[in-house]
């Protein structure tokens, strides 16, 4: 069974310090959702799992079945089996998804052979034409069409751990209810074969959580995890407010953007 530990993460941006001490452990099959007011650090804990320039860590561990993430940078954190969608997919100019794909296929060892085949089952199965896939990577996509890639993207290189920012950002009914069906599979099934996908969820709403069912809900607020319990929290939360914790919850410091928005550029600037 997969792992991902996260153990009194703490982390900064700009001197600032966003994360105080964050602790949740995620396994395959489970989908942990981490719902709070804005600032409260939500995307940033994303950012730092997978290793965006900008960020510092000051304390803590993150391991996925025993490897040091934090010790990685963000290329093989990926290979070792986490995935990221961000909430504002990454535009890359000139370079198609498909060829995305297969190169990170080469890079993990795994054949392309069949890449054709199971990108168009894919981008069929969530509803995303497959002519768009033969863009340019999430240019002139619109926000559900960005998600819906993401998503053909994600059951194509068959992660161990999702962490899955905002998600239901920018989608209709339809797109979220496809691509979170999809996900929920992946929790209970796999994909074609490999072991069930463990996901942490960042989401402001209950909508996405009536698709994509937790087992585990956080509240987090002030940078660390605050209370802990069952989908009835979900619920909860979608009838009180985040009143109680927005009060906790420090504006959110952004960090550095390099003049190339590149998530994986090591450098941070061009």
């Amino acid at each position: 069974m997969t792992e991902l530990v996260i153990d009194d993460l703490q982390a900064s941006v700009a001197g600032k310090q966003i994360l105080h001490g964050v602790t949740l452990t995620v396994r395959s099959g489970e989908v942990h959702a981490v719902m709070g007011p804005n600032g409260s650090g939500k995307s940033t804990l994303s950012n730092v799992l997978m290793g965006r320039p900008g960020y510092e860590v000051t304390g803590g561990t993150v391991t996925l079945d025993g490897i040091d993430l934090l010790a990685l940078p963000t290329w093989e954190r990926a290979q070792a089996g986490l995935f990221l969608a961000q909430q504002y997919p990454t535009e890359v100019p000139g370079v198609a998804v498909r060829e995305v794909l297969s190169e990170a296929l080469v890079a993990a060892g795994r054949s392309t052979a069949e890449l054709e085949s199971l990108v168009a089952g894919e981008a069929e199965r969530i509803g995303l034409s497959a002519a768009l896939l033969d863009r340019a990577m999430n240019v002139d996509l619109s926000g559900g069409e960005k998600k819906r890639n993401e998503t053909v993207q994600l059951a194509v290189l068959q992660p161990r751990i999702a962490v899955l920012d905002e998600l239901d950002s920018g989608l209709d009914v339809d797109a979220l209810r496809d691509v979170a069906r999809r996900i929920e599979q992946a929790t209970n099934d796999g994909f074609d074969g490999s072991p069930p996908l463990g996901a942490l969820v960042i989401t402001h709403y209950n909508r996405l959580l009536t698709e994509l069912h937790p087992d585990v809900v956080h509240v987090f607020a002030a940078g660390k995890v605050q209370r802990t319990g069952g989908p009835e929290l979900a619920t909860e939360l979608e009838e009180s407010g985040y009143a109680e914790w927005a009060q906790l919850a420090e504006p959110e410091a952004a960090p550095a953007r390099p003049v190339v928005d590149d998530p994986f550029f090591a450098g941070g600037t061009l």
